[in-house]
């Protein structure tokens, strides 16, 4: 330990002890649950990240957008549909032709933002400074997350493969380094192993909606 004259304590990266100072390296990174971190529009990114839609709607000062996403479990319609409520937004919870359950967020103008950043064109794509907060990933985990033996999965769009090398190096960013798997198939993920970024994701994500399959879904160390 090395030791120079006393100063003032900067919170959070020092500690004083016996007159001298000692300091301590931090992470730059913090990590919350999705229950300590305040609302936000931009949480529902995390259902882009997975297999999500975002249109657009209208033009110019009449324009306004919509994000929606089909999942196979109603837990998962109406875990995503309590953030879109959280956020200040109408959600819905729909069907579809096959009776699979769709939730999406009501035609909103403080969407445009979202979607013009996450499409070029008719093409989904991640923006470039994109980043996974405890809430996109609680929403990208109820929209597409599962687990795999010891790992756990979250889902990525099989139709928009520009965008998983991007989410991969955005959950890296994050400290929650994936494998990328499934490309050639129907069902790319980005597959999460090991104690410390598993720890890291179930910190992120808080706790599972009450439903016993929601539970069995959901990760955990």
């Amino acid at each position: 330990m090395h030791c120079r004259p006393r100063q003032a304590r900067r919170p959070g990266n020092t500690s004083v002890r016996a007159g001298c100072l000692t300091v301590f390296r931090v992470s730059q990174l913090s990590f919350f649950s999705a229950e300590s971190v305040p609302p936000a529009i931009a949480d529902l990114t995390g259902i882009l990240a997975a297999h999500g839609q975002a249109v657009l709607v209208g033009a110019g000062q009449e324009q306004a957008a919509r994000l929606s996403v089909v999942v196979d479990r109603m837990w998962r319609a109406e875990g995503l549909a309590e953030m879109i409520a959280e956020a200040g937004l109408q959600p819905e919870i729909a069907r579809t032709d096959e009776r699979t359950p769709l939730v999406r967020t009501g035609v909103d103008a403080r969407l445009v933002g979202i979607a013009a950043d996450w499409t070029r064109g008719a093409v989904k794509t991640v923006p470039p400074q994109w980043l996974p907060g405890p809430r996109e990933l609680r929403a990208w985990t109820l929209a597409a997350g599962a687990p795999e033996a010891d790992r756990y999965l979250l889902g990525l769009d099989p139709h928009a493969p520009d965008t998983h090398s991007a989410l991969a190096s955005a959950m890296m960013r994050v400290g929650i380094a994936p494998t990328l798997i499934g490309t050639r198939g129907s069902h790319p993920a980005l597959r999460i192993s090991g104690r410390r970024r598993l720890s890291r994701l179930v910190e992120n994500v808080g706790e599972p909606p009450e439903d016993a399959e929601a539970l069995s879904q959901w990760p955990r160390i």
